[in-house]
């Protein structure tokens, strides 16, 4: 009867144990579902960023285009000669 006491105890708390763990885990990965004030802040500041270097890339884009009209036909086959590498 001891023999059996010891393990049928120690498998119980092994599942309590286990179960109280899960559930503290999935309580704490739920209550960090968003992002943080900073981490938004970042994305923002980021987007920014990308927006300018978008604006600037476009203007470079159209000082060579004026300068040399057939630019945009050799850049536009290079990047598909690129593209068919990369497959």
């Amino acid at each position: 009867m001891e023999d059996i006491i010891v393990p049928v105890a120690v498998v119980g708390m092994l599942f309590i144990g286990l179960l109280g763990m899960i559930l503290h885990y999935v309580t704490k990965w739920k209550s960090q579902t968003g992002i943080s004030r900073q981490d938004e802040a970042l994305l923002d500041e980021l987007h920014d960023l990308a927006r300018r270097l978008d604006q600037r890339i476009e203007t470079v884009e159209r000082i060579v285009a004026a300068d040399n009209p057939n630019w945009k036909d050799s850049r536009i086959a290079d990047l598909s000669e690129q593209r068919r590498q990369l497959r």
